[in-house]
C-alpha cells in the first residue's frame, strides 16, 4: 500500500516520479496559479505538471521558488505544444519553457499530442535533450497504442510515461495493459473527469462507506491501478483533500465496481481526431 504523498513510482530509467502531483491546466490567473503551486508544495506535494500551451510556466516557476522547497526535491513536468513540433522547433520550445520556468532542467518533458508526420522528429529532439541531461526523463501524452508502436520502431529511447485522459468512464484498460508490457508508466490527466462523475451512485456509495469524498474514491482507484495522477485545483482545501488518499484502501470488490463504470467515454479530444 502506498504510504504518503511522497510515495513514488520508479520509471524504467530509474527516475522516481511522485504518484500524486498538481495539474495546472486552465489556471490562467497568474497570482492564483502561484498561490496554488506554493500551497500544494507546502502541503507536501512534490510534483507539478504544466505545459507550454497552458501559458502559466512563469507562474509555476514563481510558485516553486516561493515554496522554499529545494528544486532537487521537486518533480517538474512540461510539454511541447503541437505548433512547435519538429526537431529544431522543439529544441527552441524547450529552451523557452526553461526560461519561463526559470529553471536549469526539467524532470520530465512530454510530446503533448501525436502530431502526424512530426512526432518522430519531435521525439529525436527529446532524445537529444535527454542525452544532454537538461531533461531527466522524456515521455509522451495522448498517444494511442498505434502511436507508441510507431515511435518504438525507430526511437533510441523508450518513453518513460504516457499521460492520457483516464478516469472511471474511460478506464483505458487495453492501453494500460500495453504500456505495462512495455514498461511505460501511465499518468492520468482529468483523473476525476472534470468533476462530471462525482454524482455517480456507485462512487458515492463507496465514498459513504469510507467516510471520504467521491473525488478521493476516484483518485484512490487510480493509485490502486498503479496510475500516476495530477488532479487540478486552485482551492487550498481541495488541494489538501486531493492528497488525503493514504489512510484507506478500496477492497477488491470496490475496485471491480469502479472498473465496471467504464463506458469508453471521452470528455476531451480523441488523439486520432484532434484538430492539430
Amino acid at each position: 500500500m502506498l504510504k504518503s504523498l511522497q510515495s513514488t513510482k520508479r520509471l524504467h530509467n530509474g527516475i522516481e516520479i511522485p504518484y500524486v502531483g498538481l495539474g495546472v491546466f486552465k489556471m490562467t490567473d497568474p497570482q492564483e496559479t502561484v498561490q496554488a503551486v506554493q500551497t500544494a508544495i507546502e502541503s507536501g506535494y512534490r510534483s507539478v505538471d504544466t505545459a507550454a500551451i497552458y501559458k502559466n510556466e512563469e507562474s509555476v516557476g514563481e510558485g516553486v521558488r516561493n515554496s522554499k522547497v529545494n528544486r532537487k526535491d521537486l518533480f517538474i513536468t512540461s510539454k511541447v505544444w503541437n505548433s512547435d513540433q519538429g526537431y529544431d522547433s522543439t529544441l527552441k520550445a524547450f529552451d523557452e519553457s526553461l526560461k519561463k520556468l526559470d529553471m536549469s532542467y526539467l524532470d520530465l518533458y512530454l510530446i503533448h499530442w501525436p502530431v502526424e508526420g512530426k512526432y518522430k522528429d519531435t521525439w529525436k529532439a527529446l532524445e537529444r535533450l535527454y542525452s544532454e541531461g537538461v531533461v531527466k526523463s522524456i515521455g509522451v501524452s495522448n498517444f494511442h497504442q498505434h502511436h507508441l508502436e510507431d515511435l518504438l520502431k525507430d526511437g533510441n529511447e523508450k518513453p518513460v510515461i504516457n499521460q492520457v485522459e483516464l478516469h472511471p468512464r474511460l478506464s483505458q484498460e487495453p492501453l494500460r495493459t500495453f504500456c505495462k508490457e512495455k514498461d511505460i508508466a501511465v499518468e492520468a490527466w482529468s483523473p476525476i473527469a472534470q468533476g462530471k462523475i462525482l454524482d455517480e451512485p456507485t462512487v458515492n456509495h463507496i465514498a459513504g462507506k469510507h467516510g471520504k469524498s467521491p473525488a478521493q474514491i476516484i483518485l484512490r482507484w487510480h493509485l490502486q491501478n498503479d496510475v500516476v495522477i495530477i488532479p487540478k485545483s486552485v482551492h487550498k482545501n481541495r488541494i489538501k483533500e486531493n492528497a488525503d488518499l493514504f489512510n484507506f484502501e478500496l477492497s477488491m470488490e470496490e475496485m471491480n465496481q469502479m472498473n465496471q463504470l467504464n463506458l469508453n467515454e471521452r470528455f476531451g479530444p480523441d488523439p486520432d481526431h484532434f484538430d492539430f
